[in-house]
């Protein structure tokens, strides 16, 4: 939590000195982020946004993509014995997310001349498609001198693990996992270019499934992710 809190600050305190050409209006703008919460890894995944002004000059109307990989918090990343490659013991399943979420923005402060940021409320809400695949690594059999893939399950000795399995193996596995998702959250825009977009959002998600997700052997499975996140982002306005 002090982490969150930390940059928070920082990057508030850094936009109250954010350079602008000049005021402006604009109607759309696209957004693409990357991702950091407190279900995810060092990326939590990549979001990406397109928004236009109504008529009421301070409400943007949204429409969002969110992919990302849910992890259990328990997860710790370990050498293998045999060749200190970095695995995950226990790990049987990945959670890829993929969130449409439609929503309003909010406009609290708009930027002034020459200096400031602009600061929205965000809601959004919208349906998750959850992609539960099997982690797979790669190991030494018993009684053999080549190693082999394999989805991680109790009997294969953690001695005989050589490291994780390939890039993305065992998606073709996934079992599929609806869900919902609703968030809302504070945008810092700082940019210094009328049509350009830099900031980040931060937040509260929740994240709700209609089956668990066993992460681990032996540990507790997962449907409902509350989650807080912080997104920086770049994009374009008009």
């Amino acid at each position: 939590m002090r982490f969150w809190i930390a940059i928070l600050l920082v990057l508030i305190c850094f936009g109250s000195f954010a350079q602008t050409q000049d005021s402006y209006e604009y109607q759309k703008e696209f957004t693409w982020g990357i991702n950091k919460n407190t279900f995810g890894g060092l990326i939590g995944g990549f979001t990406f946004k397109k928004a236009r002004k109504l008529e009421n000059n301070r409400i943007l109307q949204t429409y969002g993509l969110e992919i990302v990989n849910i992890k259990h918090p328990q997860e710790v990343r370990k050498p293998a014995l045999l060749t200190n490659n970095l695995f995950i013991p226990g790990k049987i399943n990945y959670l890829y997310s993929f969130r449409l979420q439609y929503g309003y923005d909010f406009i609290l402060f708009k930027k002034a001349p020459q200096k400031g940021a602009e600061i929205k409320a965000v809601f959004a809400a919208g349906p998750s498609l959850g992609l539960i695949s099997p982690y797979y690594v790669e190991y030494q059999p018993d009684n053999s001198n080549i190693s082999n893939f394999a989805p991680y399950k109790e009997e294969i000795l953690i001695s005989s693990i050589y490291g994780p399995g390939r890039l993305f193996q065992g998606i073709g596995d996934s079992k599929f996992n609806l869900g919902f998702n609703v968030k809302a959250a504070i945008n810092f825009e700082l940019g210094t270019f009328k049509d350009q977009v830099t900031g980040f959002e931060a937040g509260f998600l929740l994240d709700a499934y209609t089956k668990k997700t066993d992460f681990l052997l032996n540990n507790t499975p997962y449907s409902v992710f509350p989650t807080l996140f912080l997104t920086v982002f770049y994009g374009s306005r008009k």
